[in-house]
């Protein structure tokens, strides 16, 4: 008669277990991702939020426009527009690799917003 130790009947069952249990994990890991993916596909579209101005320039300045240049809006307090300028101009300085172009207009929208430019356009483009 043989004596059976018992060890390789335990062994031989633990490994279905085991791979049991990994099969169920990735099962419900499936399950939450392809949830997850269509709760994410769901939610409504945000708004996005733009903080400059995007667009081509107009013949002549408006004082809209130059708003939306300096990133204020048109009743703005001056010393709040000085510091958009100063922000925006740090931006697009032809000394840092900016335009002078972009430059000369950015002066021109803080002229505009400053009711310091009360004619057609002063750019010198």
């Amino acid at each position: 008669m043989q004596q059976s130790t018992g060890i390789s009947g335990t062994s031989e069952m633990v490994a279905p277990l085991i791979a049991g249990i990994a099969l169920a994990a990735a099962a419900y890991a499936g399950r939450y991702s392809i949830r997850a993916w269509q709760a994410f596909k769901a939610r409504p579209p945000t708004a996005r939020v733009r903080r400059f101005y995007e667009g081509g320039f107009q013949p002549s300045m408006t004082r809209r426009e130059a708003a939306l240049i300096l990133g204020v809006t048109e009743s703005t307090p001056a010393e709040k527009i000085e510091e958009a300028h100063r922000r925006v101009m740090v931006a697009n300085h032809p000394d840092t690799g900016g335009s002078h172009f972009l430059a000369s207009k950015i002066n021109e929208a803080k002229d505009m917003t400053l009711r310091k430019n009360k004619g057609g356009s002063g750019s010198a483009f």
